[in-house]
């Protein structure tokens, strides 16, 4: 009886740790196939991407000759235009174009610039710092003054300042990038002087930090305007949200004052929620950022977008689309992954 009652303690013993090592075999594998099937979307989504960019670029108007040669090409003869065609394979049908461009692509090769007549990564590499420093500044400014404007209107709920700001901020909001960088051009390089309207510094003065501040500053303001309220008025009525839960009326129970329960509790419960809107609102601010990009001169990913889709510069135009959308795709994954690990019923649903 004793070796049986000890049999069956020790196979009691073997059967719990064989589950909780099945359980966790099953736990490893499903988040194996869960990231497996995230990396399958990224590169389908690109891959569609690119199809339609590459596509869409070869049925425009648009001439790349004229990148290619600038005012030249209204020289050149009829055979001489079919001879550069040939030698850049534009003669060929679309699906063999894309092919040999995806079999370069593999290999790190991703054609020259027409309008640079340089590797596109090259002109690229070049650029995208600018846009690194615009966008990535300006992101960083409008969601650290978000969450404390958020928190000063939500802890003086419907006050004057609390009314103030949200009607202000919603007509800020409202106004397109494009207009306020012209107002802005308008007032501060045409009437006081007081600001360089385009570029990213002056001739000669690319080592000059100041000179840098003295450009960055227009096409800042407009990106952190732009953007501010929208994601502070969406943090305030998330705080609001949460002072109406039923811990809140605990806390002012125990004589705690309202700005020490947003500080202590609330403000630390919605900041699940507001790392998933930073994760989303990437593909937003990046837009603006273009926008500014353009209209500045800001010699940036945006401007040299614009550019390449102007001139029919397809090279370069594949290279910037897929960039933008991997950002775009990679940023919203992000948030949808954050939302699920937040919000059980996302989990749930997925499962």
């Amino acid at each position: 009886m004793k070796y049986a009652s000890e049999c069956r303690s020790a196979g009691g013993q073997i059967s719990r740790y064989g589950s909780r090592d099945y359980g966790g075999i099953m736990k490893y594998r499903e988040q194996f196939f869960y990231i497996g099937k995230k990396i399958v979307v990224f590169l389908c989504s690109l891959l569609v991407l690119s199809v339609l960019v590459f596509t869409i670029s070869r049925l425009t108007p648009t001439d790349p000759l004229q990148s290619y040669y600038g005012e030249r090409v209204e020289k050149m003869s009829v055979e001489e235009k079919e001879a550069t065609r040939e030698k850049l394979g534009l003669n060929d049908p679309v699906p063999t174009q894309y092919f040999r461009w995806v079999q370069n692509a593999l290999q790190g090769d991703f054609g020259v610039s027409y309008k640079y007549r340089q590797p596109v990564t090259q002109v690229i590499r070049g650029r995208i710092g600018n846009t690194v420093i615009l966008g990535g500044i300006g992101f960083v400014i409008t969601f650290a003054g978000a969450l404390l404007l958020g928190l000063l209107c939500a802890a003086k709920e419907n006050s004057v300042f609390d009314r103030v700001m949200c009607k202000v901020g919603t007509l800020s909001s409202c106004i397109p990038e494009f207009w306020l960088s012209l107002v802005f051009i308008l007032l501060f390089s045409v009437i006081w002087r007081i600001l360089p309207s385009s570029g990213a510094y002056s001739i000669g003065q690319e080592a000059n930090l100041a000179d840098r501040i003295r450009h960055l500053i227009m096409p800042m303001a407009v990106v952190i305007l732009e953007h501010l309220w929208y994601y502070a008025y969406m943090i305030r009525n998330r705080l609001l949200e949460e002072t109406r839960r039923d811990y809140v009326l605990l806390c002012k129970a125990k004589g705690m004052s309202r700005g020490q329960i947003m500080r202590r509790h609330c403000l630390r419960n919605i900041m699940p929620t507001y790392i998933s809107l930073m994760a989303i609102s990437v593909p937003h601010i990046l837009g603006g950022t273009y926008i500014v990009e353009t209209v500045f001169s800001y010699p940036g990913i945006g401007t040299l977008s614009y550019e390449s889709a102007r001139y029919g510069d397809y090279n370069m135009l594949m290279v910037l689309c897929l960039l933008t959308g991997a950002v775009v795709i990679f940023c919203n994954m992000v948030g949808q992954i954050m939302n699920e690990r937040i919000d059980p019923r996302v989990r749930s649903e997925r499962g």
